[in-house]
């Protein structure tokens, strides 16, 4: 029974990956691969577990998203929070080449990445920013200043008007706000520099703005505590928690986003936490952990409501990258120290399946087809 309702399962994924779906709106999805250690990128078919293609990706990959139209991924070669380098990597990948990459000028070491509004935001550790590049305009039009040590991670609600971001050194999640000024605020007129009250830069375009005589708009930024080597993190489905991964002190912090307040802090069973990701129902967390030894946990699930552990697995070696299927059917996580990702079936909670797809896997993106 067990081996028949696998098969099903697997059949109603083939189906679904291929676009075989009745609808006008079938959507296909492929899955991109960092591989730090080659300098490549991986273009894998997730139903048959092949690599369709391998591309340059530029120095020291670490994070890769690809755009809503499928139509290009982006790469942030990192180097370190001290590092000189200043580039994200561009692939094309339609006609599946490398293209040339994003010149970042002064900011350096870019790590996290999200699209967001047809833009690209990004971290800059060095200088302890955000940026936001436009494809369309191929310039970097709002930079953001956190304040915080090693602003790691990014992510943008659809809205636009809410950012968060890791802080690994500081210990801290950052959360960004767009706001009105009390009394109209006292910033730069429209058309100061950029990243300063409501001025070109001051706010994104897509956001709602203040109409014309309307209060100011600014960008509120409040760091809560989180623990230490605080670096993977995700915001729950429907926006209302954060939960964040502490690397050093093997907790998880749960953030309540409305209050900006710590619920709980939850100890894990894996070592050198450094990502999380909720299933797309909410109902579940998966935490994976670079420290796993011999026999230990590398990857843990958490039931989201009760905070309890579900189940530990161990991969096989350390793990980073995190990535859920859309349907939630499946995760995808990179166990880098064995450079290979292991494929897990979420309703059974076992491995299937792996990829093998370069050496020390880590960033992993989902391309859309429509």
């Amino acid at each position: 029974m067990r081996a028949t309702t696998n098969f099903l399962r697997n059949i109603t994924w083939l189906v679904a990956v291929l676009g075989l779906a009745s609808g006008a709106f079938a959507q296909t999805f492929t899955l991109l691969v960092l591989a730090k250690s080659d300098d490549t990128v991986a273009i894998v078919d997730p139903a048959t577990l092949q690599v369709l293609a391998r591309l340059p990706a530029g120095p020291d990959p670490h994070e890769i998203i690809a755009s809503d139209d499928g139509q290009r991924a982006y790469i942030s070669n990192y180097g370190g929070s001290d590092s000189t380098l200043n580039t994200i990597s561009v692939v094309d990948l339609v006609a599946r080449k490398a293209l040339p990459a994003i010149d970042l000028g002064a900011l350096r070491s870019t790590h996290g990445l999200a699209f967001a509004g047809g833009k690209l935001y990004f971290t800059a550790e060095t200088n302890k920013v955000i940026g936001r590049y436009d494809p369309a305009t191929e310039r970097i039009d709002w930079i953001l200043g956190t304040g915080q040590d090693r602003t790691h991670m990014v992510a943008v609600a659809k809205s636009l008007e809410q950012i968060f971001t890791s802080n690994v050194n500081s210990a801290t999640i950052s959360i960004i706000e767009h706001v009105s000024q009390p009394n109209g605020g006292f910033g730069p007129p429209p058309g100061g520099p950029p990243g300063s009250g409501s001025g070109p830069g001051g706010a994104p375009p897509q956001a709602p703005g203040p109409a014309p005589g309307g209060p100011r708009m600014t960008w509120e930024v409040t760091n809560v505590p989180a623990g230490h080597g605080v670096e993977g993190f995700d915001v729950s489905p429907d926006g209302k928690e954060i939960w964040a991964a502490n690397a050093r002190d093997a907790t998880v912090t749960v953030i309540d986003v409305p209050t900006k307040k710590v619920i709980q802090t939850l100890p894990i069973a894996v070592k050198g936490a450094n990502r999380l990701k909720f299933t797309p129902d909410g109902k579940r967390v998966l935490i994976s952990g670079l420290g796993a030894g011999a026999g230990g946990a590398s990857l843990v699930v958490i039931d989201a409501a009760s905070h309890k552990e579900v189940k530990q697995l161990n991969l096989g070696g350390g793990a980073a990258g995190i990535l859920i299927a859309p349907d939630g059917s499946r995760a995808y996580v990179a166990v880098s120290t064995a450079d290979k990702i292991a494929v897990l079936d979420l309703e059974t909670l076992e491995v299937t399946g792996q990829i093998f797809a370069g050496k020390q896997p880590d960033g992993l993106a989902w391309v859309l087809h429509r």
